[in-house]
């Protein structure tokens, strides 16, 4: 069968479809929720396809495709493929460079906010992240220091002001005086901030930019947009760095149809157990009974105090979980361990109730 004829006859469901070239090696791994139009999106229409797409498409000779029973499912696979196989053009459409940092040296003078690829831990800063984009990094950071006036242009130059001062960017910290004690009133918000627990700076971003807009100054409104946004985009990892990091049990319930459930049981953002519902042979009591035994079951032993590194693909995993557990687009709770220690059959029982109460008109417990 022909490429075009396999792609004509893909299924529209979801899934993940693997490009290969004319060796039959797999180049490229994607994940879809309807095969069909996805797949075809790489062959029509692609004149606004960027390079690297044009040049995967040209050698694209076969491919192959792994149904899922839900879009979450397809995400998920796609991530764990392209850990085990690496396709080549996986890597090409991503950064190949580590993981950017946010760092806050203390060391010197006075503290200073930089961009790094470099993690290592040592007493004399605080690091931030990681982080998959470091565009969006440096665009933050920048933002953030010309919005606080701390853009210093020659911040190993102690007790001289810098140009950036006589243009008004820097408050001249770098001469110390009240303007290092002002600069470090700052650095406090920043690294709050990036904590999640002080977010003026950001909303400062905002008004900035609606009071350009007002002027009908857009260039310096779009300037602003654009910093909000990777402040934002930040703040958004950060939560879902420490999402992951707590290493939650968490429990999904996907329609999948109007007769079938798919449950999923993660920890953290591994995939413990998945599992096939059908509504119409079980009644909502069995299907209860089955999801609070699954879950002791896969549960019940995984309860940890260790955290594991956050490599890129975990860091990908996570992401996906998040994003989809804050989509509302399917059901789902979080197990604290607690009730694992303890056995604690009341609370869960009671949880899986009002998990299930949104497919089934159940009376209150």
């Amino acid at each position: 069968m022909s490429l075009a004829e396999k792609v004509a006859e893909l299924p529209l469901s979801p899934g993940v479809y693997l490009m290969k070239d004319s060796l039959g090696h797999i180049i490229y791994v994607g994940k879809a929720k309807q095969l069909k139009k996805r797949v075809q999106s790489y062959f029509y229409n692609s004149t606004g396809h960027s390079p690297k797409v044009k040049q995967l498409v040209r050698n694209i000779k076969d491919l192959d495709y792994i149904l899922t029973d839900t879009e979450f499912e397809a995400f998920m696979l796609e991530c764990q493929l392209i850990k085990e196989i690496k396709p080549m053009y996986n890597k090409k459409m991503k950064n190949p460079l580590a993981y950017t940092y946010i760092a806050v040296r203390l060391a010197g003078l006075y503290r200073q906010l930089e961009v790094t690829y470099d993690s290592k831990d040592d007493e004399h800063s605080l690091y931030f992240g990681p982080y998959t984009s470091r565009s969006t990094v440096e665009r933050a950071v920048l933002g953030i220091k010309e919005n606080q006036k701390i853009l210093c242009s020659s911040p190993r130059n102690t007790h001289t002001l810098c140009l950036n001062h006589s243009l008004g960017l820097c408050l001249g910290m770098c001469a110390g005086g009240e303007a290092l004690e002002k600069y470090n009133e700052i650095m406090d918000r920043i690294i709050a901030l990036l904590h999640g627990t002080d977010t003026s700076i950001l909303s400062n971003l905002e008004w900035r930019m609606s009071q350009a807009a007002e002027k009908y100054d857009f260039e310096t409104a779009a300037k602003y947009r654009d910093y909000t946004g990777a402040v934002s985009s930040l703040l958004q990892k950060e939560k879902v760095i420490g999402f992951t990091e707590e290493n939650k049990n968490i429990v999904v319930l996907e329609p999948m149809n109007e007769f079938n459930l798919k449950l999923i049981l993660i920890k953290g953002s591994v995939i413990l157990y998945h599992a096939k519902l059908d509504t119409r042979i079980t009644d909502p009591k069995q299907l209860h009974v089955d999801i609070q035994s699954a879950i002791a079951d896969h549960f019940m032993n995984q309860v940890s105090e260790v955290r594991e590194e956050l490599s890129r693909h975990k860091l990908d995993e996570a992401q996906i979980i998040y994003s989809y557990l804050t989509s509302h687009s399917g059901s789902y709770l979080i197990i604290p361990d607690e009730w694992m220690i303890t056995r604690s059959h009341t609370s869960l029982d009671e949880a899986v109730h009002e998990l299930l109460k949104s497919y089934f008109r159940l009376p209150v417990s």
